[in-house]
């Protein structure tokens, strides 16, 4: 059974930063993408970040703007999301999600496994 468990978000003020944690767990050894999305109040869902089962990273440049770095972290069977300089439209859930095509998560914004969300909270 696959299990992705986000952790980190919090209330921050405008340029702080946030490290959000997601714990995965029951991935088979196939080759899963580990990625980011976020929904904001109001907007529909979209494309943060990911990384692959070797360790490829790609990102939704209009949205990280140089500013986020996801990695992983083999021995904890964790994927971080490090998101420096936060302002206000990063206000959203953030959810962590798995699936074995890359596209499904970049271009149709889908998951086959998704954790329950962190709210992330930027105050200017």
């Amino acid at each position: 059974q696959v299990r992705l468990v986000e952790s980190g978000g919090g209330s921050v003020q405008a340029g702080a930063s946030l490290r959000l944690s997601c714990a995965a767990s029951g991935l088979s050894s196939m080759g899963y993408y580990v990625g980011w999305f976020r929904q904001a109040p109001g907007k529909g869902r979209e494309f943060v970040a990911s990384i692959s089962s070797d360790d490829g990273t790609a990102y939704n440049l209009e949205v990280v703007k140089g500013r986020f770095t996801i990695a992983r972290d083999n021995a904890k069977n964790t994927v971080l999301l490090h998101m420096n300089s936060l302002n206000s439209e990063d206000t959203a859930v953030y959810y962590c999600a798995a699936d074995v095509s890359y596209n499904n998560m970049r271009t149709l914004q889908r998951a086959e496994y998704w954790g329950q969300g962190t709210q992330v909270t930027v105050s200017s």
